[in-house]
Order: C-alpha cells, then sequence, then structure tokens
C-alpha cells in the first residue's frame, strides 16, 4: 500500500464513522425518536441490536463530540500506523465491546461510542507493550500521555457505561496481543548491506574454530591429515 493511499484511507474511514454518528444524532434531534432503544440492553434479545446499532447513538452534543473527536485522531493514527490490521482489530474490538456488554453490563440501554474509543486506546498503547519496536513504543508513550486521564472512566459512576469502558479496553488488549505478530512492512528489521554480503574471505593467524576442539581432537586430525599426505605421496 502506497503512502498516499494510506493516508486517504486513515482520513476517510474514521471521517465515514464521524458522518454516520452526525446524522444519527441528527436524525434523532429532527424526529425526536427513541433511538436510544436500538442501544444495548444487557441479556435481553432485544438488546442485541444494540451491538451493531449502539456505537452511533449519543444522549446529547455534548456526549457526541467528546466521543467524535478522539474516535477520529485515534482512528487516523491505526489507519496509517497499523494499515495491515486496523480493520480487523477494529471490527473485533467493536463487536467484542458490544457482546460483552450485553452478557455483563448492568440492566440499562448502553449507548454511545466510547467502549470503542477505549478500545482503540488500548490498543495502541498495548501494541507498543507487545510489539516493542520504536515505532509502536513512540505511538503508546504518545497515547499515554494523551489519554491517561481516560482511566477515571473505569470506575463505575451513575448515568455511564462503566461497562462499555472496562469491556471495550479489555477488547482492545486482546486485539493488540492477537495481531502482536501482524507486523507492518516499516517495522521489519532491514538487515545491513555488509551482512547481506557476507564475510569476505580472509586469512586468519589461527583457526576459526581453534577454542570449540579439544586438544585431542585438534591431534587427531593433525595425524589423519598426516596420513592424507602420505598416501597422495606413495599413490
Amino acid at each position: 500500500m502506497g503512502v498516499d493511499n494510506r493516508k486517504y484511507r486513515a482520513v476517510l474511514i474514521p471521517s465515514l464513522w464521524l458522518i454516520a454518528m452526525a446524522f444519527v444524532h441528527l436524525l434523532q434531534v429532527l424526529t425526536d425518536l427513541p433511538i436510544y432503544k436500538l442501544g444495548v440492553y444487557p441479556r435481553f434479545l432485544s438488546g442485541l441490536k444494540g451491538i451493531l446499532f449502539a456505537p452511533f447513538i449519543h444522549g446529547d452534543l455534548a456526549h457526541l463530540f467528546f466521543n467524535m473527536m478522539p474516535l477520529f485522531a485515534l482512528g487516523l493514527i491505526i489507519y496509517y500506523f497499523y494499515p495491515r490490521v486496523a480493520t480487523r482489530s477494529m471490527l473485533m474490538i467493536y463487536f467484542m465491546t458490544g457482546i460483552s456488554v450485553w452478557a455483563f453490563g448492568g440492566y440499562n440501554y448502553h449507548i454511545g461510542a466510547s467502549g470503542v474509543v477505549y478500545g482503540m486506546v488500548s490498543f495502541v498503547f498495548w501494541t507498543g507493550v507487545f510489539r516493542r519496536n520504536l515505532k509502536s513504543i513512540v505511538l503508546a508513550l504518545v497515547i499515554l500521555f494523551f489519554y491517561q486521564g481516560m482511566f477515571n472512566g473505569l470506575i463505575p459512576k451513575e448515568g455511564v457505561s462503566w461497562e462499555s469502558h472496562l469491556y471495550g479496553a479489555l477488547a482492545g488488549i486482546f486485539a493488540a496481543f492477537f495481531y502482536k505478530d501482524h507486523i507492518e512492512e516499516d517495522e521489519i528489521e532491514q538487515v545491513p548491506s555488509w551482512e547481506k554480503e557476507g564475510e569476505p574471505d580472509q586469512k586468519h593467524f589461527l583457526p576459526r574454530d581453534i577454542f570449540d576442539k579439544t586438544k585431542a581432537q585438534r591431534a587427531a586430525e593433525q595425524r589423519d591429515q598426516s596420513n592424507d599426505g602420505w598416501t597422495r605421496t606413495n599413490t
């Protein structure tokens, strides 16, 4: 994938998500429909549809805004720096978060993209921990600096779907671990040119394996060489 194409996807995909979120919220405001009922309602069959729709539904404009900004920034990072696993990781985080909230969350309608945002933050940070190359470590430190305050969202609080935050973060850790060996092209270690060419032929004062053999082994080799020389001389 070329750099220009990678930039294009890194901007386009998060932008499309933001447009969809804004459209759903506008529809909710203009029609006054109870769209929140499309959210996740744990352990009820009717609440399963929220696994698909909940991240696009928000309670008010502030809720929408505070999810849109980090979602775009994190989407830009993931799709630009980890294009090979970006879509697969996002789908894993998206569905694992929703399924976990449905299975273990409190009895309430859970809406908003904050669970996915927590998953994205967790994915970028833990990818740095698991891969431990320069790029991933730097990105992990950047994420830790800008989003360290999000740890407060894991504390149970009335009126906040902290379960979505928690399960989203756990889904991000799982995705980072699951795809830790799917390294990108710019993460492959380049072999220096002098190693590719091989070591030039040169004579050494002592045999290179002199310290790998015992005295008895070296004496036996010398006898064999002497016998071979005698045989060649007398044939």
